[in-house]
């Protein structure tokens, strides 16, 4: 089969199309002809040399593909051969054909095609867990998402306002705060020309928001606790800002301060399978009645994913950036 592979740590460049053995269904695993796959952060940073796939995975890249079950072990999966999945994957989504626990599958939604469903999995399973799951974001509470033009931003503004939730954003600049506010958003806040904290606080009458859902750390965890209500919470996805922070420990006391981490590519087949649960019961029907929709910036062919992770380095895009594998 065709698959993209990482000749060496490097620059988008090291990407090159390879041929790779079909890969072999395990037990409880599902065997999906690859029709789209997303391209995600931690590709980036794999390919760069900085996040080597848990043991036993793939050394591909790719986390989410949808397509056609082909093969598999059936049992107790309610699928069938034929049936249109999207799937979350440790890696090796980035080919014409992936394994796939069948725990972490998901019918692909009614009225979505697989490159929307593909772009549907990485980022909503980190959503649900982090957002909803470590900081229990609850009915009448705030979220103030960093990063809302991000696949995750995307996700996580569109969800909650789903939900019912009253949701701020920051992004880069002027034009995409306004798209954050076009997914949901109640305001999208550009942090390069305005202090969040100031803006957050303002909109919620001086008493801060419930949850914020970070992608940044560094010197925006103090800032952060600063625009945070009591009995708030953060939920650390990613460091871009940096790996290091100094906090005020005691306002953490105080005002009784969550601040959690969380990375869900090493979590176990049971873990993520219960995350799919919840979205199944939850979010596809959210999906297939048009109150979330896939949101995707552009679409590159296989042999072009160095170009679609030079256009992830370079952050202009809005939502999701997809390969077009079948």
């Amino acid at each position: 089969m065709r698959a993209v592979a990482i000749s060496q740590p490097g620059p988008a460049d090291v990407l090159r199309i390879a041929e790779r053995p079909m890969p072999q269904y395990k037990a409880g695993e599902l065997l999906i002809k690859v029709h789209a796959a997303g391209i995600n952060r931690p590709d980036v940073l794999q390919r760069l040399g900085k996040y080597a796939p848990p043991a036993g995975a793939s050394d591909l890249p790719g986390l989410e593909v949808a397509g056609e079950v082909v093969d598999g072990d059936f049992t107790n999966t309610g699928f069938k051969k034929g049936d249109l999945v999207c799937a979350l994957v440790q890696g090796g989504g980035y080919a014409e054909y992936c394994a796939a626990p069948s725990g972490q599958c998901l019918p692909l939604p009614q009225g979505l095609t697989a490159l929307e469903g593909a772009s549907l999995p990485e980022n909503f399973f980190t959503v649900w867990s982090n957002v909803f799951d470590r900081c229990a974001l609850l009915d009448g509470e705030t979220l103030l998402v960093q990063g809302g033009t991000s696949g995750i931003g995307v996700t996580a503004i569109q969800l909650a306002a789903a939900l019912g939730h009253r949701v701020f954003a920051t992004a880069g600049s002027d034009e995409k705060a306004r798209a954050c506010e076009a997914l949901g958003a109640e305001r999208g806040i550009n942090y390069r020309t305005e202090d969040f904290v100031a803006v957050v606080k303002e909109l919620t009458g001086g008493k801060g928001v419930d949850v914020i859902l970070d992608m940044v750390g560094g010197d925006y965890l103090p800032r952060e606790i600063d625009c945070l209500a009591d009995d708030g919470r953060i939920g650390l996805i990613a460091v871009q800002g940096g790996t290091k922070a100094e906090l005020d420990l005691g306002s953490l006391l105080r005002r009784r301060l969550t601040v959690t981490g969380s990375t869900l590519r090493p979590r176990s087949v049971a873990f993520k399978a219960a995350i799919a649960s919840h979205l199944r019961a939850t979010v596809w029907p959210l999906i297939e009645a048009g109150k979330i929709k896939p949101v995707i910036y552009q679409t590159f062919p296989l042999e072009k994913a160095n170009e679609a992770h030079a256009l992830m380095e370079a952050s202009t895009h809005v939502g999701k950036i997809m390969l077009q594998v079948a």
